[in-house]
C-alpha cells in the first residue's frame, strides 16, 4: 500500500512538471531530459514510470479530467438545488475556470486528438463526463420542480457548446473590460437555456 502510494505520488510529481515546462517551453519542445534537469534528477527514472513522453502526455490529459471533474462535488450527488446549479454555472463562466489548465497546451491537445486515436478517446472521455455531470444536477433540479427542462442532457450539452466557443473566442481578445462583458453575456445565455431568473436564485433579493 505504502509503496504503491510513493509511486503514484512520483508520477503525479513528474506530471506536474512536465505540465509547467511544456506550459513555459512548448510542448514541442519539452523532453523528458528537460524534464528531468528541472526535477533533478536521472532521466531514466522518468523513463521507468512512463516509458515515453506520450505515455506523460497520456497521464497528464487524465489530469485535465480531474481538475475539470472538480467542479461536480460530492454534495450535488443525489440532491442538487438550484445554489449548486448556479455555483456550477458560475464556476463554469469564471476566470477560476478558465485557469484550471493552460489554454496552449489544451488546443495542442486538442490537435494531437485529429492524429492520435487514443488522445481523441481521452478527449471525447473529457467532454462527455463534462456534460454528463451536468446533465445529472439539472435533471434533480427539475425532478424536484425547481426548474422546467424538457431535455436535460440536451441542455448541458447546448451550456458547453457555449463555453467551448466562449473560451476559445475570448482567448484571442486582450481588453480586460471587454473579456469580462463577453464572459457575462454567455453565462447569462447559459441561465436563459435553464429558464432562470435572479428571482428564482434570490428570491430573498428579489423582492
Amino acid at each position: 500500500m505504502g509503496r504503491k502510494s510513493l509511486k503514484e505520488a512520483r508520477k503525479q510529481e513528474i506530471i506536474n512538471v512536465f505540465y509547467q515546462v511544456a506550459k513555459k517551453e512548448g510542448y514541442e519542445n519539452t523532453s523528458i531530459a528537460k524534464i528531468a534537469k528541472v526535477m533533478d534528477i536521472n532521466p531514466s527514472l522518468i523513463i521507468h514510470y512512463f516509458d515515453t513522453k506520450e505515455g506523460m502526455t497520456y497521464a497528464l490529459i487524465d489530469h485535465i479530467l480531474d481538475r475539470y471533474l472538480s467542479i461536480y462535488s460530492a454534495r450535488h450527488k443525489g440532491k442538487a438545488n438550484l445554489a449548486d446549479l448556479e455555483k456550477t454555472i458560475d464556476m463554469l463562466f469564471s476566470k477560476k475556470w478558465n485557469l484550471l489548465f493552460d489554454d496552449g497546451l489544451f488546443y495542442t491537445f486538442y490537435a494531437l486528438a485529429f492524429r492520435e486515436k487514443k488522445i481523441k478517446l481521452k478527449y471525447k472521455l473529457i467532454l462527455d463526463a463534462l456534460r454528463n455531470g451536468l446533465a445529472s444536477i439539472i435533471e434533480q433540479c427539475s425532478s424536484q420542480g425547481l426548474i422546467q427542462v424538457e431535455n436535460p442532457q440536451v441542455t448541458a450539452d447546448y451550456i458547453f457548446v457555449l463555453v467551448d466557443g466562449a473560451y476559445f473566442y475570448l482567448s484571442m481578445e486582450s481588453d480586460k473590460k471587454a473579456y469580462v462583458e463577453r464572459l457575462a453575456y454567455y453565462k447569462q445565455k447559459a441561465y436563459d437555456a435553464l429558464s432562470l431568473s435572479e428571482a428564482k436564485l434570490h428570491p430573498l433579493s428579489a423582492s
